[in-house]
């Protein structure tokens, strides 16, 4: 049911609970986010009035067609009959005309000067609240609905474009409410930079990759938010904002970090968040399965056809926990995850042999944030990119890895340890009850970090801030994948993990180059054949 707003107020109070506004509660309704953002011993609350649609059309009632923020009403000579509210807030009302697309319908806030709104139809308020808070608490900003909202339209299904699908993995921007600080950023020159503002730079470096890739799809794999954010949903906008703006699809799972902070929203609540944004592709998953936000998407040959030639599944790979022996420590994938995985997996493949599609390769991909325990393998060996930190992760081992490489899942990226940003593979194993040649891979992968507000030094060496990309070819069944980094204007370690729907094994093609190279060598050495 849609309601209009009758009237606003900031109301302020001596302690930060409870609150002492007398405002009529049948009448007034708080919006859950306090102004001075806790930290002072005093707080600020926004009140709006609201009607029901069809109240207003019997009442005739005042309703708010208009808002600013000042010290002074807009245009004083137009005629316009603007009232004054606490916080420098000016309201410009008029009896309900039956139009609800001339009321304000909705009024929420954001916080600092680098917040952006960028859900259709909301318009933000460059003036703030005026709260008389010192000078180190965020700004307090209005963000406005006329009308009636347009309904979220359904995302368009993925699909490749002449063969190809693109992707860029966007890990650990750790966002915050506010600009954040950078402390280890480097110059092109890698000469140490002084301490310097951390989100809107992470913003600019999102906008440069992808007008540089332009992908299909941009997959956020966690720590999106820096723990103790004081409003998550303003972290949240920002992050997403860039690809709203292009119009590109996006998805995300959660990070350790994400939902940390006695004022974080929860998972619940942040999913709720991204699942409403336009080109969003988020989904909670089944309730019945450990975590929010285990959910898969495929990607479709050309229309008008529904053949899935990969599908991508997302896994929430929980949090901390505490420990005596080993600190840190992370929850594993759970039981229920496995299962859930491997269920969808066997479906996927039962639904693709009843299809008669003539293209033979399929490309399946997992993310998630935190890596599983054989990121850190002995065995593991390094193909491409560097380890510069040890793996951090959980010390259980739930044998996720095993799942994954039964399904035949090409490659498993992950975030979380900043400054790896490697493509490994464990040795070929035979899987169990199996008489099948012994399989290579998931190949497994680190994104790098991309948030200026995130750690991208280890030891005192500093790094440059980075993304992963990752393009699928249905048409040759290849994955190849690359690093986009600060300053560099050429692809870095570049790098083909899949050929023909298959691992590609790096040793047999060193042993094959060095075959080559040792029978050239030969032939150089004995010369031309004499003559008999």
């Amino acid at each position: 049911m849609l309601r209009a707003l009758q009237d606003l107020t900031v109301c302020i109070s001596p302690t930060v609970s409870p609150s002492t506004c007398e405002l009529d509660p049948r009448k007034w309704h708080r919006i859950e986010k306090e102004l001075y953002q806790y930290t002072s011993q005093q707080s600020a609350w926004l009140y709006v009035a609201l009607a029901n649609e069809e109240e207003l059309v019997v009442a005739e009632d005042l309703v708010v067609v208009d808002i600013s923020v000042g010290e002074r009403p807009p245009n004083p000579r137009s005629g316009h009959l603007w009232e004054s509210r606490h916080g420098g807030i000016w309201v410009l009302r008029s009896e309900f005309s039956s139009r609800i697309d001339q009321a304000v319908t909705e009024v929420d806030v954001l916080f600092g000067v680098d917040a952006f709104d960028p859900r259709p139809q909301w318009a933000l308020m460059e003036s703030p609240l005026q709260l008389n808070a010192q000078p180190n608490v965020l700004v307090a900003r209005l963000t406005v609905l006329h009308g009636r909202a347009q309904p979220r339209p359904d995302p368009a299904p993925l699909r490749v474009r002449k063969g190809k699908f693109k992707i860029v993995q966007i890990s650990d921007t750790h966002m915050v409410t506010g600009v954040g600080v950078c402390k280890d950023a480097i110059d092109a020159d890698r000469k140490d930079l002084p301490e310097s503002e951390a989100d809107p730079r992470t913003v600019k470096f999102i906008k440069e990759i992808l007008d540089i890739e332009k992908p299909d799809l941009v997959i956020l794999t966690g720590d999106q938010l820096h723990h103790g954010n004081s409003d998550s949903q303003t972290a949240i906008l920002k992050v997403v904002a860039p690809m709203i703006e292009r119009s590109i699809p996006f998805a995300a799972v959660f990070g350790n970090h994400d939902s940390e902070g006695i004022h974080a929203l929860s998972r619940t609540a942040q999913m709720s968040i991204l699942q409403n944004l336009p080109f969003s592709l988020c989904k909670s998953g089944l309730e019945q399965v450990d975590g929010i936000g285990n959910f898969y998407l495929q990607v479709l040959a050309p229309a008008p056809s529904q053949f899935p030639l990969s599908t991508l599944y997302f896994l929430d790979s929980h949090g901390q926990i505490p420990r005596i022996i080993h600190n840190p420590d992370y929850d594993p994938i759970k039981q229920s995850q496995i299962d859930w995985f491997t269920n969808t997996s066997q479906a996927q493949r039962k639904a693709r042999e009843k299809d008669n599609h003539n293209n033979p390769f399929y490309l399946p991909v997992a993310f998630q944030h935190i890596p599983i325990p054989e990121f850190g393998d002995k065995d593991l060996r390094i193909h491409t990119g560097h380890r510069r930190e040890p793996t951090e992760g959980p010390r259980f081992n739930s044998h996720f890895y095993d799942a994954l490489a039964k399904e035949g899942i090409l490659a498993l990226c992950c975030g979380h340890d900043h400054v790896n940003n490697f493509c490994g593979l464990l040795p070929q194993q035979m899987q169990q009850d199996s008489d099948e040649t012994p399989q290579l891979g998931p190949w497994l992968c680190y994104g790098g970090c991309s948030g200026f507000g995130a750690y991208c030094s280890y030891n005192s060496k500093r790094f440059h801030r980075q993304m992963r990309v990752l393009e699928l070819d249905t048409n040759t069944g290849s994955l190849n994948t690359w690093m986009r980094v600060e300053y560099n204007t050429d692809r870095v370690d570049e790098r083909v993990l899949v050929e023909s729907g298959a691992v590609v094994d790096p040793l047999r093609e060193e042993n094959k180059g060095r075959s080559c190279v040792e029978t050239w060598k030969k032939v150089i050495h004995l010369g031309p054949p004499r003559l008999r």
